[in-house]
C-alpha cells in the first residue's frame, strides 16, 4: 500500500506524457493552482462521467484560477481516443508504470464489488501555487465530485 498525502505535504513531481505525446511536468504550473486527478481508465462509464463533468465545469475553474489535469495508467493513443471521442479540454497524462499514481497514495489496495484488488484509487488533489497539497480527497465518486470540488473551493 502507497503512503497517503496529506494537506501541507509537498506534491511529488512528474513528468508524464499527454495523449499527443508531449512531456507535462506538475513544475509548468509552478506558481498556480492544479486539480490533479487520478482515474482508473479512460473510455469506462464512471471515468467518462468525471472527466465530462471536469470538462463541462473548466471555465468556471480556469477563471478561478485552477488548471486541471487528469492521469491514468492508460497508453497516450488511449488517451488521445478519449479526448477526441469526449472532446476534452484539458491535459490527459499517461502513467503507465504507476509510479506517480504510487508516488501520490492514489494506486493500491481497494474494494472491486467486495473483493480486494491493486487498482488505482480515484482521487483528486489540489495543489496550492508553492507545490504543496491544498486539499487530497481519496476514494471520490466519479458522480457529482466535480460539484462538490467546486463548492469545496468556492467556485
Amino acid at each position: 500500500m502507497s503512503n497517503r498525502l496529506a494537506e501541507g505535504d509537498a506534491a511529488p513531481g512528474f513528468t508524464l506524457p499527454d495523449s499527443e505525446g508531449a512531456q507535462v511536468s506538475l513544475s509548468d504550473y509552478r506558481g498556480k493552482h492544479v486539480v490533479v486527478y487520478f482515474y482508473p481508465s479512460a473510455g469506462t462509464p464512471g471515468c467518462t462521467k468525471q472527466a465530462c463533468d471536469f470538462r463541462d465545469n473548466l471555465a468556471e475553474l480556469n477563471d478561478a484560477g485552477f488548471a486541471v489535469l487528469g492521469i491514468s495508467p492508460d497508453k497516450p493513443a488511449k488517451l488521445a481516443k478519449f479526448v477526441a471521442d469526449e472532446g476534452l479540454t484539458f491535459p490527459l497524462l499517461s502513467d503507465e508504470n504507476r509510479e506517480v499514481l504510487t508516488a501520490w497514495g492514489a494506486y493500491g489496495e481497494k474494494l472491486n464489488y467486495g473483493r480486494k484488488i491493486m487498482g488505482v484509487i480515484r482521487s483528486t488533489f489540489v495543489v496550492d501555487p508553492d507545490g504543496k497539497i491544498a486539499k487530497a480527497m481519496y476514494n471520490v465518486r466519479a458522480t457529482g465530485h466535480v460539484a462538490k470540488l467546486r463548492r469545496d473551493l468556492n467556485v
